[in-house]
């Protein structure tokens, strides 16, 4: 029999204070990475001749590096002498945001961390967690960002999850 006054639906879980998602991927930096590759700068991509490698770095057109991060590697299996990474790091000095020894995609998890390591995970004391688990490619979130935000909750949550509120995978009880 219906009435006038019909049973309001309650979404209890969205109305816990103790049940909160955490979307890491708004800790994601968009800063642009741009990978540099020292091979061309070698003779032949293996060797590296000072007075040849000086003068490549003198005539290149650093200012493509502007306001990015900037990851240096070789690709080649040349055996590079770290005074080669600091004179890099000298041209790019001026330029990039800031350089890192690797390619692009293995300084993410770098980046996440510095601001991950600005949480205050004390904020989340006996509290049920859910880290969000789907994420765009735009802003990617590698495995060991996941591992390390685990390793931060653990002292202060009730539990941890991985996934959504309506469909997730528990991870630690505390």
């Amino acid at each position: 029999m219906a009435t006038d006054t019909q049973d309001e639906i309650v979404n209890k879980v969205k109305q816990s204070d103790k049940l909160v998602t955490i979307d890491l991927q708004q800790y994601f930096d968009s800063t642009t990475r741009e990978g540099l590759d020292l091979k061309q700068f070698l003779f032949k991509g293996l060797i590296l001749k000072e007075k040849e490698f000086r003068k490549q770095l003198d005539e290149y057109d650093w200012s493509r590096y502007d306001d990015q991060y900037v990851c240096v590697y070789c690709s080649t299996d040349a055996i590079l002498s770290k005074w080669a990474y600091m004179l890099v790091g000298q041209h790019l000095a001026p330029h990039a945001k800031e350089v890192f020894k690797g390619k692009p995609d293995e300084i993410i998890h770098e980046l996440f961390r510095r601001r991950l390591d600005d949480v205050d995970w004390s904020r989340y004391q006996d509290k049920f967690v859910i880290l969000k688990g789907c994420s765009d490619d735009d802003r990617p979130v590698p495995d060991s960002v996941y591992l390390y935000v685990t390793q931060k909750l653990i002292p202060h949550v009730k539990k941890i999850m991985y996934g959504e509120a309506c469909s997730n995978v528990p991870v630690y009880r505390g």
